[in-house]
This record gives structure tokens, C-alpha cells and sequence, in this order.
């Protein structure tokens, strides 16, 4: 497909296509010690390289978390600079996962980061905050369908803090909803009339239970963090995402990265993953 076509549509051809399944490269201390590596700049890039190398051909979506390289300081920032453009080279989406939030040119110039074409971190889709308001976020809205990127919008996430906040009900709502319900009917006004899909997604975690009180049905992407490590299982995704399921892009990060570094291993635990997720979801 052409690279300037919207996230969305691009996101469902890789899912279709590669299998539904985001990988999130976290490569945090405990990690790096399980495979052997040292807690360095050297350590960082030889996980990096191993993860790329292995599974760039054969995963749809990858989700690197921006601070475990930013910790690096600019040697770090270069170490995921590579990674980001070496893993799109090989067809794999890169959704950075950085949850940029704030207001005005400041917001613009987090936008220009990562979702201007020619950044040296030019991703396809970049996690984002709103608790500045869904406002906040035009500056970034406005440069991804500018440039056919993508936002995934923190909703209802698996943090046991973040209810506090997104199930909070806004009094000023004439409909009683929830901060969070907010955020994904926001989405869905985004996303009407695209298709196969749009390409604003809501980030809503798979280990939240019975989410039917909630209307998932934002015609975008719902980045579903959550799976293995965290408790949730791919076949926790249908009880939990309901008629969206489809629209799901489960994210598992260490219950597949601790297979590395062996390469095969890798491989065998994401395609393992990847379709089980298929089998739930009936894709």
C-alpha cells in the first residue's frame, strides 16, 4: 500500500495481512539483565537490533516505549531513530508510544517529532494524552491527517490510578458520561465515514473486564495493552472488547520479549500470539 495512506487503512492491511498483534519494545533494565546485556547504550542497541532483525518481516504493529531509550540520553534517542526507520523499511507499523500531551505550539512541536514526514522520529501513529482537555490535542490531530499518521488516545487504560480520572462523570454532560466515554466519543467523530477503518484509536486496556457499559465502537483502532505479563489473556478479548474486537491491536510486549534473544524463539512466541488473538477475535 502506499505510505501516504491513512493509518487506518494501513493498519488494517498489516492486521489483515501480518496477523493481529502489536509488539512493545520495552527494553528496561530486568530486560536487558535477563538476556544478558549490560544496562548501557550497548546493551540497548544489541536488544534493539536482535528484536528488529527478528521480527520486523513478520510482525503487523510495533510499540518501542520512548523513555527506555530517552534514559540513554542522545546516544539512546539514536539507538530508536534506527530501530524506527529499520522496522517501517521491513513493512512493520510504528506506533510510538511517548503519550505526548500538552497545549498550543507545544503540542505542535511534539506533533512535528513524530508525525511529520522527514523527522529523524517519524512514526505511524504516536500514543497521546487529553488531559488537557481533547482540544489539546488539534495541533496533533491536524498534522496526522495531513500527513496519513495516526493517534492513539489514552481512554481507558489498565493503570489501576487512571480511574480516578477517566471514570470520573462530568457534571456539565448532559448524558452523565464518564471523562473516558468522553474520550472515545471524541474518537468516534474523528473517525466517521472512514474506511476500512480511521485512524484515531483509543488506547483501552485488556485486563479492565466487562467493558459493555462503555460504546467501543469508535470505527478506529483500540491499542490494548495488557496481555501476558499483565494478566490478560488473548481470549479475555472478546468478553472485554465485545462487537470492537476486531478493531483490537493487543499489545504484548514481555511475555514476548522474554523468549529472546534466541531469534527463533521470538519468532515462534509473537506468530504463537499473533494467532491466538486471530482465534479470538474469529479473524
Amino acid at each position: 500500500m502506499s505510505p501516504l495512506a491513512p493509518f487506518g487503512a494501513r493498519l488494517r492491511h498489516a492486521m489483515d495481512t501480518r496477523g493481529p498483534l502489536c509488539v512493545g519494545i520495552d527494553p528496561h533494565a530486568a530486560l536487558l539483565s535477563a538476556w544478558g546485556l549490560d544496562d548501557d547504550v550497548a546493551g540497548l542497541e544489541r536488544f534493539t537490533r536482535t528484536v528488529v532483525e527478528a521480527l520486523a518481516g513478520q510482525v503487523a504493529v510495533f510499540k518501542p516505549q520512548s523513555a527506555f531509550f530517552e534514559r540513554f540520553g542522545s546516544r539512546g534517542t539514536a539507538v530508536l531513530e534506527r530501530a524506527v526507520a529499520d522496522l517501517r523499511e521491513a513493512g512493520g507499523l510504528v506506533v510510538m508510544d511517548a503519550k505526548r500531551g500538552d497545549i498550543g505550539s507545544t503540542m505542535a512541536a511534539y506533533a512535528e517529532t513524530y508525525l511529520r514526514p522527514g523527522a529523524p522520529l517519524f512514526s505511524d501513529a504516536l500514543t497521546v494524552s487529553p488531559y488537557l482537555g481533547y482540544g489539546s490535542l488539534k495541533p496533533a490531530v491536524d498534522l496526522a491527517r495531513e500527513s496519513g499518521t495516526g493517534l492513539f488516545v489514552l481512554a481507558l487504560t489498565s493503570n489501576p490510578e487512571g480511574a480516578e480520572v477517566q471514570h470520573a462523570v462530568r457534571t456539565e454532560d448532559p448524558a452523565g458520561r464518564t471523562v473516558g466515554a468522553t474520550m472515545l466519543a471524541r474518537l468516534a467523530a474523528e473517525n466517521a465515514g472512514q474506511e476500512p477503518l480511521g485512524s484515531f484509536g483509543a488506547v483501552v486496556g485488556a485486563t479492565l473486564g466487562d467493558l459493555s457499559s462503555y460504546d467501543l465502537d469508535i470505527n478506529g483502532p483500540l491499542l490494548a495493552p495488557g496481555i501476558g505479563a499483565q494478566g490478560a489473556t488473548p481470549a479475555d478479548l472478546p468478553a472485554v472488547f465485545g462487537a470492537a474486537v476486531r478493531n483490537v491491536v493487543p499489545n504484548v510486549s514481555r511475555a514476548v520479549l522474554s523468549a529472546g534473544p534466541d531469534a527463533t524463539a521470538l519468532r515462534a512466541a509473537a506468530e504463537r500470539y499473533a494467532d491466538e488473538v486471530r482465534a479470538a477475535a474469529g479473524a
